[in-house]
C-alpha cells in the first residue's frame, strides 16, 4: 500500500491491536488465471514464536468458496484489515487554501498460508473464533448433537496464515499540526468511526482534548 513516512507505524503493538479490534478482514490471492480473489472473512490473531515474529491469523471459508485451493496452490497471500476512517472537511483549517481528505487506520500483512486438515482443528479454530466474538455461544456450540456438530465442520475449510511482513497506516494528519485541536472537535460531535479516529489521535499524543 502506498505508505508516506509520516503515516507509517513501527510499533507492533498497534498493528496488533487494528488486527484485534477490527478482525473482519480482506484475504487477497490469486485464482488459476492469475487474476486477484478476494475473500470477506473474520481472522484470529494470536502471537508467533520469537520476538520477530509477527503473529498467525486463523480462519475458515466455506468448502464451496474455491480459495481454500487458491492458497493450497499457492501460499502466498495478502491480508487487509481497516480500522476507523472518517471524511475530514477543510474547515478544521485555519486557512482557505486547503482540500479535503479521508483520514483511516489499516493494517496489510503479507502471508504464507497453510491449509489445516482434520475436525480437530477445525473444532479448535471454531472455538477460538467463538472466544474473541461470543464466548457465551460455546456452551450451546458444545450441546448440540454430534451429527450436527461434524455436518457444519464438513463444510468448512480452515486455514492459518503466517504474516511474514506487515504495513500499519495511521492517517490521521499527523503532518499538520494546525489542524489537530479543530479535528478533534470535529470527530468527537461525529459518528462511531469518527469518535474511533479521535481516540487513535489522543493516543498518538495529537491535539489536545476538548475542555
Amino acid at each position: 500500500m502506498y505508505l508516506p513516512a509520516q503515516f507509517e507505524s513501527h510499533d507492533p503493538h498497534m498493528a496488533r491491536q487494528i488486527m484485534r479490534d477490527h478482525p473482519f478482514a480482506s484475504l487477497i490471492s490469486v485464482d488459476e488465471d492469475a487474476c486477484p480473489f478476494v475473500t470477506h472473512l473474520p481472522l484470529h490473531w494470536e502471537a508467533g514464536e520469537g520476538d520477530g515474529h509477527h503473529g498467525v491469523l486463523l480462519g475458515h471459508c466455506a468448502m464451496g468458496n474455491p480459495h481454500w485451493k487458491y492458497l493450497r496452490a499457492r501460499s502466498q497471500a495478502v491480508v487487509t484489515f481497516m480500522g476507523p476512517h472518517a471524511y475530514m472537511s477543510p474547515k478544521v483549517y485555519p486557512d482557505l487554501a486547503r482540500v479535503p481528505t479521508w483520514n483511516y487506520i489499516a493494517v496489510h500483512c503479507t502471508v504464507d498460508a497453510e491449509v489445516l486438515d482434520g475436525e480437530p482443528a477445525k473444532d479448535a479454530l471454531l472455538k477460538q473464533l467463538i472466544e474473541d466474538h461470543e464466548p457465551a455461544y460455546a456452551a450451546q456450540w458444545r450441546g448440540l448433537s454430534t451429527d450436527y456438530t461434524e455436518k457444519m465442520l464438513r463444510g468448512i475449510v480452515a486455514f492459518s496464515l503466517e504474516i511474514k511482513s506487515l504495513k500499519c497506516k495511521l492517517k490521521v494528519n499527523q503532518h499538520r499540526p494546525e489542524a489537530h485541536q479543530r479535528m478533534l472537535e470535529v470527530y468527537d460531535a461525529g459518528d462511531p468511526n469518527a469518535q474511533a479516529l479521535a481516540a487513535w489521535m489522543r493516543q498518538l499524543g495529537l491535539g489536545l482534548a476538548p475542555a
